[in-house]
Formats: C-alpha cells, sequence, structure tokens
C-alpha cells in the first residue's frame, strides 16, 4: 500500500482553493465573515457539521481560527473526500461521514444528534427548490437552540441590474486575463485530478456517481428553476423553523446567509 505524504495532500487542497477562487476571488473574505458568525454565536468550542465539504476549506479555516473546535465533514463525492481525509489525517478533531443530503434519512449517518454551527459553501445550488426546503427543515431539526447555519451560495440581488452588469463584465475581463496567464477553471481542474494516481480511483468512482465534470453540459448544468434570490433562502429558513435569518455578507452574484434556531 502507498502511503501519501502530508504535503501531497495539502498540495491538491491548495490546488482546489486556487481553481475556486478563479470563480470567486472573494472566497477568503466570506470564509473569514462566516467564521466570525460562527465565533459570535457559538464560542471558541463548537461543535461544527461542514454540510456538503468536498475537499474541507472551511474546516481548514474554521481550526486554524478556532482550534478548540471539532468538525463533522459529510460529502458525497468519493473523490474531494479522499483529498479532505488525507488533508486532515491524524486530527481527531475532524470526523468524516458519506451522505447524500437529498435522502431522508441522511441524518442518521452522522456521529452527533445535534450542533453548535452547520456551514456551507457553493454546494446548495445543486438542490432543486423542494429537496432544499426539506434540507432547511433538517437543518433546524440538528441544530441546538440558538445555534447558527451559515449558507454561502450563489444569490443575486436583481433589484440594480445595470451594476450587476457592469461587475459582471470586470469579472470576466479578469477571469479571461487569468486564464491567459494558466489559471485552471472547473473542468481542467477535473482533468488534472483523473490524471493523478492518487486519485484515479476516486475520480473514477465520482464520475459514475455525479457525473463526469470534464465534460460540461450543453446547457452548462444549469436549471433555470433552482433559487438563486437572496430572499428565498432567507424566507424559506424562517419558514422551515429558524427563528430568524439575515444576509451577513454579500458580493455582485454571491451572498452569504446566516440564520439562528
Amino acid at each position: 500500500m502507498t502511503t501519501t505524504a502530508p504535503s501531497d495532500w495539502q498540495s491538491w487542497q491548495t490546488s482546489w482553493d486556487r481553481q475556486q477562487e478563479w470563480y470567486m476571488p472573494d472566497r477568503e473574505e466570506r470564509f473569514r465573515v462566516m467564521i466570525d458568525t460562527v465565533e459570535a454565536v457559538t464560542g471558541p468550542t463548537p461543535r461544527v457539521l461542514d454540510l456538503a465539504c468536498g475537499t474541507g476549506s472551511i474546516t481548514d479555516r474554521l481550526l486554524r481560527r478556532l482550534p478548540g473546535a471539532h468538525s463533522t465533514c459529510v460529502d458525497i463525492d468519493p473523490a474531494l473526500l479522499t483529498i479532505a481525509r488525507g488533508h486532515f489525517t491524524g486530527d481527531e478533531r475532524v470526523t468524516f461521514t458519506e451522505a447524500d443530503l437529498t435522502q431522508a434519512n441522511w441524518t442518521e449517518h452522522l456521529p452527533h444528534a445535534s450542533y453548535d454551527a452547520v456551514v456551507t459553501a457553493t454546494a446548495l445550488h445543486w438542490l432543486d427548490p423542494q429537496p432544499l426546503r426539506h434540507l432547511y427543515g433538517d437543518l433546524a431539526g440538528l441544530l441546538r437552540e440558538g445555534g447558527v447555519f451559515l449558507n454561502a451560495d450563489h444569490m443575486r440581488d436583481e433589484s440594480a441590474p445595470r451594476l450587476n452588469a457592469a461587475l459582471h463584465t470586470l469579472h470576466t475581463e479578469r477571469q479571461e486575463r487569468q486564464r491567459r496567464q494558466g489559471a485552471l477553471d472547473w473542468a481542467d481542474w477535473w482533468h488534472m485530478a483523473s490524471d493523478d494516481p492518487l486519485l484515479a480511483e476516486a475520480t473514477a468512482q465520482r464520475f459514475a456517481l455525479l457525473g463526469d465534470p470534464r465534460r460540461p453540459k450543453p446547457d452548462g448544468g444549469a436549471r433555470q428553476d433552482r433559487p438563486t434570490a437572496t430572499r428565498w433562502h432567507l424566507e424559506t429558513l424562517l419558514g422551515q423553523g429558524f427563528s430568524e435569518a439575515r444576509q451577513v455578507w454579500c458580493s455582485a452574484s454571491d451572498a452569504l446567509v446566516a440564520a439562528l434556531r
């Protein structure tokens, strides 16, 4: 059995972060606000559920800021979980769970019945409205009284279309410039991962389970009926059992919403 050096997993973690930052240049800022909010609500030693954790980017930043925290990382993607498990090898503060968030019994796979905080980023936009509504209800049931849920994702404010268009143009021009300088996009990153013997088996499992991201769908994979308005998320969270909800950060195309149980 081949043993992978920690530096190899750190390299994969870093490459994932750089690829995501090509889409979201203010990614670190929203992570900062997210963890500020966790600390403000729960204190320095929270029990956290990292929902659709991917490579563990949020947990990595959480534990650097709050070393007394403990995190349960849950995802369904075998490749990203492989990187996350490698990255956190030996860290007893982190546990991993494989679960499909659209299944009714997904919470039964978790090691704890209650959490101080649930965090997620750039993940739940894949869900259709009804499964997402049900998921928000599940999260209200998982959080302790006074606990906090934080979701950073693609949410738009359509009240200023000319401003949105100008910012979108600037972002697109910046992306094109960075591509010419060698920046990886989503498909590029998955090509690179599938070519690495460390991840070949896990990426093959991922492609069979979730589709091959190296082959974009003709429509870009977008679904027009998926909720993109920040207001929809806030109203749905309140309707699913949270006591209050508000936007705590935003960019031109993304927002971070927080909801208290």
